[in-house]
């Protein structure tokens, strides 16, 4: 059994080469065994949000509060509320922040996952 502690890790700025606007990520827990996993937790204030990216694996959101908008490329973007989960399948080109007029909060279970960083998601695609 593996146990983490939630005062072992602190809350940091979101990474600026990564996100826009105001967020906070957390490293919840990490397992390297066969197949690593690592569990995040992002909070958006409005306007904050990732940059375009994909994922090697699966990664989860799961809405733990306020409300989240997520995207897929060539797609409309989405709302999701507190309790409403997501999966972006591995290769799925995406981003996903608080809305516009909104903050939220999500954890994001990444499953063998490699994340590739892209462009920033412009303000007329954060609008929607």
């Amino acid at each position: 059994m593996d146990i983490f502690r939630n005062q072992d890790s602190p809350m940091h700025p979101a990474d600026a080469t990564s996100f826009t606007g105001p967020a906070r990520t957390k490293l919840l827990a990490s397992s390297e065994n066969a197949t690593p996993v690592h569990v995040y937790r992002v909070e958006f204030d409005e306007g904050g949000r990732t940059n375009w990216h994909t994922h090697s694996g699966p990664q989860w959101l799961l809405v733990v509060g306020g409300r989240i908008r997520a995207q897929v490329w060539g797609q409309a973007p989405v709302e999701l509320d507190a309790g409403d989960a997501v999966v972006f399948a591995p290769g799925e080109k995406h981003w996903h922040g608080a809305p516009p007029g909104a903050r939220g909060t999500h954890l994001a279970v990444n499953v063998n996952v490699k994340t590739d960083w892209l462009e920033p998601v412009t303000e007329e695609q954060y609008r929607g």
